[in-house]
């Protein structure tokens, strides 16, 4: 005869795990459920985003296409399809899918929702440059429109995020921006990035790791079949053309030559050379340029190299009689013009 003892036990442990797998709201099953939906909410959102995007650039979406941007396979994709056209999302006419007037709403308020985020990320917060899309990938579904109206007065209403990519209004309108292929711009005219392409991730690294951003003065000085090559901001770059293909460019009329001035970064300080601050890069945003003009790193300040340290890639400056530890990295942001050493009469 089984022991009562045991049988209470062995009954006590099967309704904990009963209630720990079955309990309303908060139970294991509820739990799988809710990221179930969560999941299958997200990839229709995706969906509708792809469907814009291809719209925007006069593509024709397609089950492969979308299956392929989603990575899901076809037949699902067929399902995901028909739950969108169910919920008055897209339509598909004669095999072509587009998207309702709902579904495009849908669709904006994703992009929004991404791009807004992608620039809190970048005037806010310590993110590296390389973050900011999959961060604001993960974070574009849980922002209500209210939430983005907050976020978007925050940060001034902007117009485009750090891409270059136009930020849909809570109206759903949009400032394109203008720009077209760095193949396209002539033989040595002057020009300036307005955008860069963060898709596919593989491409954009190359470009940040060239230094690249919007607002850059761009010059191409050769185009060929196997490399684009050009000036932006002082530095030489050459890029295969699917890299260059990512940047979009502006023309700018000619400037009046100006008086050259010799400059370089901080970064290229000896100890004991001093140098004026020309300028503090474009590409240096949130928390790191408030950093450095909390510390009076501004135009005119007066820099003077001190030490390296010892294991290298730190080096200690005198900037407004105290001295500051900067990164290579961060020394490379400021530009500096040095200054003459004094004559002894």
């Amino acid at each position: 005869m089984p022991d009562p003892l045991i049988s209470l036990v062995v009954a006590g442990l099967l309704m904990g795990l009963s209630a720990l797998i079955f309990w309303p709201e908060k139970g294991l099953l509820a739990r799988w459920q809710n990221n179930r939906q969560i999941t299958h909410r997200i990839l229709g959102e995706d969906a509708l985003k792809h469907i814009h995007k291809c719209d925007i650039k006069g593509r024709r979406p397609t089950m492969e296409s979308i299956a392929g941007s989603l990575h899901i396979g076809t037949n699902e994709t067929a399902v995901l399809i028909n739950e969108l056209q169910s919920q008055n999302l897209v339509q598909v006419v004669d095999g072509d899918i587009h998207l309702t007037l709902q579904g495009r709403d849908s669709a904006l308020h994703i992009i929004r929702a991404h791009r807004l985020w992608e620039r809190y990320l970048a005037e806010e917060t310590g993110y590296s440059e390389a973050d900011w899309h999959g961060q604001a990938e993960r974070f574009e579904h849980q922002l209500s429109a209210d939430e983005l109206d907050v976020l978007a007065a925050q940060l001034n209403y902007p117009t485009h995020d750090p891409h270059g990519d136009p930020i849909p209004s809570a109206s759903g309108e949009m400032v394109a921006h203008g720009g077209q292929p760095l193949t396209a711009l002539p033989l040595d005219a002057p020009g300036q990035i307005v955008h860069l392409e963060d898709e596919p991730p593989m491409v954009y690294a190359q470009l940040i790791a060239e230094g690249l951003h919007v607002g850059m003065p761009v010059r191409v000085t050769e185009v060929t079949a196997e490399r684009i090559r050009f000036w932006a901001n002082g530095d030489e770059h050459i890029l295969a053309p699917i890299f260059a293909n990512n940047i979009s460019v502006v023309a700018l009329p000619e400037a009046p030559p100006q008086p050259e001035v010799e400059s370089a970064s901080l970064n290229d300080l000896q100890p004991g050379e001093a140098a004026e601050v020309l300028s503090i890069s474009p590409n240096c945003r949130g928390m790191e340029r408030r950093r450095f003009l909390d510390l009076g790193i501004l135009p005119g300040t007066i820099i003077q190299a001190e030490m390296h340290s010892p294991g290298g890639g730190t080096t200690a400056y005198i900037i407004r009689g105290a001295l500051i530890a900067l990164r290579e990295q961060q020394a490379n942001y400021i530009k500096i013009k040095r200054q003459q050493p004094e004559v002894a009469v």
